[in-house]
């Protein structure tokens, strides 16, 4: 059982690639990088209820009246993630952005496997895991270099960096939170994934309305959709199997392992897409030193499962 983890956790990863690319063409399409994400989500929440109801498990939606209300807003961090996404690429461009995103992660997984926070199982400082990390982190650093992105990391952008780093940190911590649902509905991770997603669309849709307000986004042109691929509908699936996924995973496999194999599959895949310009992105060339950020990315994940 622990062992199928680790490809879920790979692939959900990789899909990651997938959901950028498509909420990239939907956003171009209806001009809206807020509203593009709400839309994907609401795609998320509504596949992961109709999955729900065909696994017979919406009936558990019945206790969440019983459950704890911060149990329910795992989905926040999701909206917080994709608008710090949007607020700091151009500040800080999207290759240092994803890089701190990931460091953010690590150090929140190690920190909740080692103090067992947020219900995860405590697993002590262990040195196979504090190693593995550092190992992930210095193999985050040398892509974020590989790629030319040092140059946005100075001293003038404290904050925006601090951000990226808190932005990363809510991933896993959504993901422990939605576990502890998990367990108050009695399993059931597609009715927990489909809570996580509609909390997330009305927390997005919230942000929307505000940027609208502020005149900060333009109005959202649906009518442009009808000149989208069809892989641009693909970011909600993409999403809901990453979401999924971590929260089944960490009781499992432990946070900082779950969280390790998504990013490995992340960077895995976004290689591709940018050696190859997948998904109509930016054809970009690969650097050996990127390449090797990659590889010592995945020997860390290895060394924080099997050490």
């Amino acid at each position: 059982m622990e062992t199928l983890f680790v490809p879920m956790a790979l692939v959900a990863g990789g899909l990651l690639a997938v959901q950028a690319g498509a909420n990239a063409q939907l956003s171009k399409a209806v001009g809206s990088p807020f509203a593009a994400t709400t839309l994907q989500l609401a795609i998320g929440t509504g596949l992961l209820f109709l999955v729900a109801l065909f696994t017979g498990t919406l009936a558990v939606l019945g206790a969440v009246p019983r459950a704890e209300w911060w149990h329910l807003i795992g989905g926040t961090a999701s909206a917080v993630y994709v608008v710090s996404t949007i607020v700091l690429f151009p500040r800080l461009g999207a290759v240092v952005s994803v890089g701190l995103f990931i460091a953010g992660q690590m150090l929140a997984s190690l920190a909740l496997d080692s103090f067992g926070l947020l219900g995860v199982v405590q697993t002590g400082l262990r040195a196979g895991a504090a190693a593995g990390t550092l190992v992930v982190l210095i193999g985050v650093g040398m892509v974020v270099f590989g790629q030319g992105g040092k140059d946005n990391l100075k001293a003038d952008k404290l904050g925006w960096i601090a951000l990226a780093l808190v932005a990363g940190a809510v991933l896993p911590v959504q993901g422990a939170v939605n576990a502890l649902l998990r367990q108050e509905l009695g399993g059931a991770p597609f009715a927990v994934g489909a809570i996580s997603f509609f909390v997330a669309t009305l927390a997005m849709a919230a942000v929307m309305l505000v940027a609208l307000a502020r005149q900060k986004t333009p109005r959202p042109n649906i009518g442009g959709v009808q000149t989208m691929p069809w892989w641009g509908w693909l970011g909600g699936f993409a999403g809901a199997t990453y979401v999924t996924t971590v929260f089944t995973a960490i009781p499992v496999i432990g946070a900082a392992a779950a969280v390790g194999f998504t990013v490995a599959g992340q960077q895995v895949a976004s290689v591709f897409v940018d050696r190859y310009g997948w998904f109509r992105l930016p054809q970009r060339s690969v650097s050996g030193l990127r390449l090797a950020g990659v590889v010592l990315l995945l020997a860390g994940v290895a060394l924080i499962k099997l050490v």
